[in-house]
């Protein structure tokens, strides 16, 4: 192991509050933030070898980031182009889904 501390975007990124698994959603964080498409629509990674957007790591990231807020996997499997389009910036990836939780913390206070 590198004893080199590595800085992750997903330090300084605002955690939403329906965030139930924070590890899960930290490591897709920053996955998605790694596969984010350039001005040309081609995923710019190294492994992606700039190939179309979305690349099968972009995907599996925001299916991820929304199974981690609380989302079901039916919601988290909508085809990307249903999803909010992510941008390459410094912000936020953009949370697929924008599953709230509410529903389903309710039914398990209710059992």
């Amino acid at each position: 192991m590198s004893s080199t501390p590595q800085h992750r975007s997903s330090h300084d990124a605002a955690v939403p509050s329906d965030v139930t698994d924070l590890l899960l959603w930290r490591l897709a964080y920053d996955v998605a933030a790694a596969h984010q498409p350039d001005e040309s629509g081609r995923c710019p990674n190294l492994l992606c070898n700039h190939q179309p957007a979305p690349c099968e790591a972009l995907t599996n990231a925001e299916r991820a980031m929304a199974l981690a807020s609380g989302g079901t996997d039916a919601a988290a499997r909508q085809p990307h182009s249903q999803q909010q389009p992510m941008q390459r910036s410094t912000a936020a990836p953009a949370q697929p889904g924008q599953d709230t939780g509410t529903e389903r913390r309710a039914t398990r206070q209710a059992a």
